[in-house]
């Protein structure tokens, strides 16, 4: 067997072809640029297949330096904990608040049945966290970080689990989304009010008045390096009163407090150069978690995931029916939200975004949903997901 061992700089060279070809097939493919398949996750999964049939056939086998992995993803999570505005979330008001409760139980609900299920299949509960709100309000990004804290606690195939369940999730978002929100308007006669269709939909946008430039992308380097540097030594100091957690929940909460800080002290933060530097780290972290998937791990677990997903699915479309739409206002907006935690409840905001502008194209505008359910699912969500999925590792490790 022909054995390759890539160290730091040959893996990030070989990430960056990864996320190159998943862009260009995404490009070529209606369907995945339809459904918001990540550009990383396109190319991973391509290179993943690849070390899957040398594997199979005993023909070749490569090993990478994760250190550079880890690094960008503790970059993403602290770009992160800067959109955790205060002012944010009491300008949303109400609505805001009412609507991460809302995700915030589904969260709940997503890691009570995956763990469930994964014990009535025997397997180690803590494998249903992988299909749990880890992948499927968590998305690429948290599988990624809590799928190898997965592995360390004994679950096999963590990652390769959890990633396969965000990038299913993506479709079924997408797929249950529509009919949710159509059998809400026909059921209860919605409509948007006369004052939604004469006026604007408004978004919610944060522009920095300063063009990017050396030096406001090195004001964000500098504020991110100091929230990385500080942030991590909370992980180890909560190890010490047997509390686990991921090492980048440091470093986002304290990112958390800098951009709260400079909130109550009226000093704006390159917020823009911030979510450059997070997205192109959260590019390159996919491109190298995907493609060192080990899709053998999968084989033995195929049914149990499959029939879990399955249920997770369900599970989202009648508290999106049932819960979502009645506990946030009961009308037309609510159903717009109703369809857009579906989205992101089993995939990602963007899906949450695209449903909800399918539906209001045929239907009419939503404000109050454009406003709220970005609010939550792109700032809020991460860090209430983030402590459940810790209480339920630290419960069951």
């Amino acid at each position: 067997m022909l054995e390759l061992n890539f160290n730091m700089a040959e893996t990030l060279a070989i990430s960056i072809l990864v996320l190159l070809l998943g862009r260009e097939i995404k490009k070529r493919v209606n369907f995945l640029e339809r459904f918001f398949i990540p550009a990383p996750v396109v190319g991973g999964v391509i290179f993943s297949i690849l070390l899957l049939i040398g594997h199979n056939t005993g023909a070749f086998s490569f090993s990478f330096d994760n250190v550079l992995k880890d690094f960008l993803m503790t970059i993403f999570f602290t770009t992160i904990g800067f959109t955790a505005s205060g002012k944010l979330l009491k300008k949303g008001g109400v609505g805001v608040i009412v609507f991460l409760i809302t995700a915030t139980v589904l969260v709940i609900i997503q890691d009570i049945v995956g763990v469930s299920m994964a014990k009535m299949f025997g397997e180690h509960p803590l494998l249903g966290l992988a299909v749990g709100s880890v992948p499927l309000t968590g998305g690429h990004g948290t599988s990624g970080a809590f799928g190898p804290v997965l592995e360390e606690f004994g679950v096999t195939g963590g990652l390769s689990v959890s990633i396969a369940a965000a990038t299913y999730g993506l479709i079924a978002g997408c797929l249950i989304g529509g009919p949710v929100a159509k059998r809400l308007r026909d059921k209860y006669n919605l409509k948007p009010s006369l004052e939604d269709r004469e006026g604007t939909v408004e978004a919610l946008e944060e522009n920095d008045e300063k063009p990017v430039s050396e030096e406001t992308l090195f004001s964000a380097v500098v504020v991110i390096a100091l929230s990385m540097g500080i942030g991590y030594c909370i992980a180890p100091f909560l190890k010490k009163y047997g509390i686990v957690i991921p090492a980048y929940i440091g470093p986002m909460f304290i990112a958390a407090i800098i951009r709260n800080i400079a909130d109550m002290q009226k000093k704006n933060l390159p917020m823009n150069e911030i979510a450059i530097t997070g997205n192109i780290a959260l590019s390159l972290f996919l491109a190298m978690a995907l493609m060192t998937l080990k899709l053998w791990e999968l084989a033995d677990l195929a049914i149990p995931i499959i029939s879990i997903l399955l249920v997770q699915t369900a599970i989202m479309a009648l508290f999106a029916y049932f819960i979502t739409f009645r506990f946030n206002g009961k009308d037309y907006d609510a159903a717009v939200m109703a369809t857009g935690h579906c989205g992101f409840g089993l995939g990602a905001t963007p899906n949450a975004m695209a449903n909800m502008e399918v539906f209001t194209k045929e239907n009419g505008p939503a404000p109050r949903a454009f406003f709220v359910l970005p609010v939550v699912g792109a700032l809020f969500i991460d860090f209430t997901n983030a402590t459940v999925i810790t209480f339920f590792i630290n419960m069951f490790k």
